[in-house]
């Protein structure tokens, strides 16, 4: 119950200012763009959301620090959190409730773009199938940008460093599968070492799920980013404490 009043707190901080409005505009905007005019849906004449999907990580990487920066950084910076860290619930579920939170908060503008869903269904016949785990996927990366922006936040006071140290640690996990990055260690490099760096990639792990492919190995990967990336947060925040 404790964990519940973090993350109603922290949901209603969302909306209590202009920035969750705005954010949710921006991101329903560029998606449309993204989809319908750079992804040439029409164009295509596929009835699928593979241009949606596709342009989701490279949204994530700037979209999702901007909620993740204020998480920590704000706290710190208005005093705020001496005195939420002196509530009787542990910090570890602090950090998880903020969290949630945001997560709740990201999957909600995910939610709002049922519209392109109910669009693709009008003009074609789609495999909803692939789609519903290409949702699903988008929302569990969602959740790792998110737990690296929590624990870069929880760094520094500065919500504009922590922006920029989201998005430079994000775009290592969204890089390190990218064809171009695997060519230059390929050749030179024993192959269980090419496949870990791949494996690391949140674009390696969302390309399979959105494909329809929900596997568990790629959701347990999700789930142990955030739950890794959470723990870390929770252990700069015990360094920090008298900063």
């Amino acid at each position: 119950m404790k964990l519940g009043i973090i993350l109603r707190r922290e949901l209603r901080s969302y909306f209590a200012t202009p920035i969750a409005y705005v954010f949710i505009v921006i991101f329903l905007v560029l998606a449309s763009v993204f989809t319908f005019y750079l992804g040439n849906f029409y164009e295509r004449q596929q009835a699928d959301l593979t241009p949606f999907f596709s342009f989701h990580p490279w949204l994530y990487l700037f979209l999702i620090p901007a909620i993740a920066m204020r998480l920590w950084s704000e706290e710190r910076k208005t005093g705020t959190l001496e005195l939420l860290m002196t509530l009787p619930v542990s910090r570890f579920d602090i950090v998880i409730g903020k969290f949630l939170a945001a997560w709740l908060f990201s999957g909600l503008a995910l939610l709002l773009t049922f519209p392109v869903w109910i669009t693709v269904n009008y003009l074609g016949d789609p495999d909803n199938g692939v789609i519903l785990a290409s949702y699903v996927g988008s929302w569990f990366m969602a959740g790792g940008f998110l737990a690296i922006g929590s624990c870069m936040s929880a760094l520094t006071k500065s919500q504009v460093i922590a922006f920029v140290l989201c998005g430079f640690v994000s775009l290592l996990f969204v890089m390190a599968g990218f064809p171009l990055v695997l060519d230059v260690f390929k050749g030179w490099v024993p192959m269980f070492i090419l496949d870990t760096i791949a494996s690391l990639s949140f674009l390696t792990h969302f390309n399979a799920i959105s494909r329809g492919v929900l596997s568990l190995q790629d959701l347990l990967y999700f789930v142990s980013v955030i739950a890794v990336w959470l723990l870390a947060t929770s252990i700069v925040l015990d360094i920090k404490k008298g900063d």
